[in-house]
């Protein structure tokens, strides 16, 4: 009931840290997504639990709506040809996606449950593009698109150990969801084929063509919900916060990796060929242990005045050691099977988030941010239906209190142009370069009891 909650009023969040979405909640979100230690309101359960502790209302309730708006555009740097991502069906942009969230204090502990998009990604470049022509220009017709959702459904809990101290962890149940269309050309087969990157019957099937150019991989419902392939799994995370000084807070969380169940479905393969023309295939997919990267995080918030808060958060995602390869096992419906793995090779990513909230009167607080990134992804992977590459993000906002207990809550953040270039196989065929910011604009509403 929850998932298709969240699905059926959204489609999905294009991350920004990578996969990840740069914050949770409009309140972290307009301080460049800190929230090691301080107080966000209820979504401070996805980044460290023990910030529940730090709330001054003994029960509270957040709903709030993430959109977000991308502007991806893919240069073929041989031919000047310029393919851009666009609405072109039924299930892309603009994005968007709910966060809902109940707190509740019982002595000293804090407990909460919500629903939240941890990230995604997304792109849409149609079936007119030079993505999708395949080796000595064949025109096929062919969808270049994907989209990714993953979903977190956090049951979380703080304890106040003593007038300094607080703990907290949490448990997410977590759902993962991927629509992907991707076209290979000849080279870009025959260099995973070279590099022992795919194997199975179906190799010498394809090789055996009188004359392949391409292979195609759907696995897409072109829908407004629903996925080609997804998984259920969990997550979880450990806090703590500590008021080293009656004016400075510092925080520690440590996120576990995800372990998800293989994302599985059907999907249809077609290997293009100039003699034989399109030769479709249809059978089951997986895409085997995708996973979303553990991290830990450290923080420090000091109130300079009553109005005045400062916060500063420092992150290291360990994205190495959970996205080397995109692992692909497809088994016919007539038999034969193919098992790729296209390189990703992704680097650790170190994350600096800084943020300022001032309140300049009872009902109304401003506030303002700056996260900066360590590029996760290598250019000689980088695939033009997987440009997660904005690094560096400017963010302002407000929270403006319509009465004692309910408040409304707004940010505003910018993801700055990043952009990347790709002339390496087998991830491109022809030499490409990717341009990639975006816009994310977050409401919500809280309301204590």
């Amino acid at each position: 009931m929850l998932l298709s909650t969240l699905a059926g009023g959204a489609q999905m969040a294009q991350a920004t840290d990578v996969f990840r979405l740069e914050g949770f909640g409009a309140i972290s979100r307009a301080m460049g997504g800190t929230a090691v230690a301080q107080d966000v309101g209820p979504a401070g359960m996805m980044t460290n639990p023990a910030t529940l502790a730090l709330m001054r209302e003994s029960e509270q309730v957040m709903g709030g709506l993430d959109l977000i708006t991308t502007e991806i555009d893919v240069k073929n740097k041989a031919s000047g040809e310029t393919a851009s991502s666009r609405t072109h069906g039924n299930n892309r942009g603009p994005y968007f996606a709910p966060e809902l969230a109940y707190t509740k204090r019982v002595g000293a502990w804090t407990f909460g449950a919500g629903a939240f998009a941890q990230g995604g990604l997304g792109t849409e470049y149609g079936n007119r593009s030079f993505l999708s022509r395949a080796s000595g220009g064949v025109d096929t017709g062919l969808e270049n698109s994907s989209r990714l959702l993953v979903l977190d459904i956090p049951l979380a809990a703080s304890f106040q150990v003593n007038d300094k101290l607080a703990i907290g962890g949490g448990i997410d149940a977590m759902w993962q969801g991927l629509n992907l269309d991707l076209l290979l050309g000849a080279d870009q087969v025959g260099s995973l084929i070279g590099n022992g990157r795919a194997s199975g019957s179906l190799v010498p099937v394809l090789g055996g063509l009188p004359d392949l150019r391409g292979a195609h991989f759907s696995l897409t419902q072109d829908k407004l919900l629903g996925s080609g392939v997804d998984a259920w799994g969990f997550g979880g995370r450990l806090g703590m916060v500590y008021k080293a000084a009656p004016d400075t807070t510092v925080g520690a969380s440590y996120t576990i990796k995800s372990r998800m169940n293989d994302l599985s479905g059907r999907a249809t393969l077609t290997a293009v060929d100039a003699v034989a023309g399109p030769v479709p295939l249809a059978g089951k997919i997986k895409i085997q242990d995708f996973q979303m990267p553990s991290s830990l995080n450290l923080g420090i918030s000091h109130r300079v005045t009553p109005q005045w808060l400062l916060a500063a958060d420092l992150s290291q995602v360990f994205w190495k050691d959970a996205m080397k390869d995109i692992k692909v096992k497809f088994l016919s419906d007539g038999g034969g099977d193919i098992n790729i793995r296209l390189p990703q090779d992704y680097k650790n990513q170190t994350v600096l988030a800084l943020g300022t909230a001032y309140q300049l009167h009872d009902r109304l607080t401003l506030r303002a941010g700056l996260r900066v990134a360590s590029q996760a992804l290598r250019s000689s992977t980088l695939f033009a239906v997987i440009p997660a590459t904005p690094k560096t993000h400017l963010s302002a906002g407000f929270t403006y209190a319509l009465s004692n207990q309910s408040k409304l809550d707004f940010a505003y953040s910018h993801a700055l142009e990043e952009t990347m270039s790709n002339t390496s196989l087998p991830n491109t065929s022809a030499p490409i370069q990717v341009k990639h910011s975006q816009n994310n604009v977050v409401l919500g509403y809280r309301y204590s009891f």
